[in-house]
C-alpha cells in the first residue's frame, strides 16, 4: 500500500524514524533521456550506456552468475555427504570404545 509523505514538513527526528522504518522511499520523476542509462558496474561506478547496451551487459551479466553459480551449487551436497560419512564413523568409533570399556569392565570384575 502506497503512502504519501511531505518530507519539507518533517523535521530531523521524523525523518530518521521515516529512514529506519522504510527500506525503500519511492519518488515520482520523469526521464528526459530514455535512450540512456547509467549502469553500477560494482564498487561505487556507474556507466553511461545505451538502452540496447544496458540490456545487452545484463544479459552477459545474467549469465555469468548463472554458470558461477552452477559452478557452486554442488559443493554444498559434496560437504554434505563428507559431514554425513565422518558423522557416522565417529559414530562407529564410539561404539567400539564403548564395547572395549565395558569389555576391561567385566574383565576386572
Amino acid at each position: 500500500m502506497a503512502q504519501s509523505i511531505n518530507i519539507t514538513q518533517l523535521n530531523l527526528p521524523q525523518l530518521e524514524m521515516l529512514k529506519n522504518q522504510l527500506d525503500q522511499m519511492y519518488v515520482p520523476g520523469k526521464l528526459h533521456d530514455v535512450e540512456h542509462v547509467l549502469i553500477d558496474v560494482g564498487t561505487g561506478y556507474y556507466v553511461e550506456k545505451t538502452a540496447e547496451d544496458a540490456k545487452d551487459f545484463f544479459k552477459r551479466k545474467m549469465d555469468f552468475l548463472t554458470k558461477q553459480m552452477e559452478k557452486i551449487q554442488p559443493a554444498p551436497q559434496e560437504k554434505h555427504a563428507m559431514k554425513q560419512a565422518v558423522m557416522e564413523m565417529m559414530s562407529q568409533k564410539i561404539q567400539q570404545l564403548t564395547a572395549l570399556g565395558e569389555a576391561q569392565a567385566t574383565a576386572k570384575a
